[in-house]
């Protein structure tokens, strides 16, 4: 029994590993189900099985790639001090992570989707945007805390819609300039 279960949550895991890279990389649209079984070398009636739709493996790989966030916020702050929101920015904007887009960031790449997600989506979306904003707002001691949220929300707005933008582009020169613009905005909103 014991093993059974282990091999099951290890199934699970494989396809919400799979659903998580494929709707990062490709979209909701751009993927269906079979392809995120095969991807996971599972068969689709597991998929079903583990997450019921398409629809239940997308809020699935959403929760997943915002509790990223969520748990990388703090260690930037806590490995990088004062200078979190720098070494944040660079990390965020890097060739590494824009260039890899099934292992990027979900908030970049998964916010789009969010205007034809369902109501239960949005409000997992909408909970767990409002916890990384609160944790930024966290780690900006040099504003007001009536101030911090609002900074925290123009900096991720910043940030994300920059790398949206970098990622869209497929001129160096022009991924550069708006990296470049949008790295000195970020950080221009953090100057009290």
């Amino acid at each position: 029994m014991v093993k059974n279960q282990t091999r099951k949550e290890e199934t699970r895991r494989n396809i919400l590993d799979a659903a998580s890279r494929s709707f990062r990389e490709k979209g909701f649209a751009g993927v269906g189900v079979d392809g995120i079984a095969k991807a996971a070398n599972a068969t689709s009636g597991a998929f079903y099985a583990h997450f019921g739709s398409k629809d239940g493996a997308f809020r699935a790989a959403l929760d997943l790639g915002l509790d990223e966030v969520i748990d990388g916020i703090p260690r930037f702050q806590r490995d990088f001090g004062d200078g979190w929101t720098d070494a944040f920015i660079e990390y965020y904007l890097g060739r590494a992570h824009r260039d890899d887009l099934a292992c990027g960031c979900a908030m970049t790449s998964l916010s789009p989707e969010m205007g034809r997600a369902d109501d239960e989506t949005r409000a997992l979306y909408d909970r767990k945007m409002q916890t990384i904003a609160g944790l930024i707002a966290g780690g900006l001691p040099q504003f007001p805390k009536d101030q911090r949220l609002e900074k925290a929300w123009a900096f991720l707005g910043v940030l994300i819609g920059g790398l949206t933008v970098a990622r869209a582009l497929s001129d160096d020169a022009a991924i550069d300039a708006v990296s470049g613009a949008i790295r000195a905005t970020a950080k221009g909103i953090l100057i009290p």
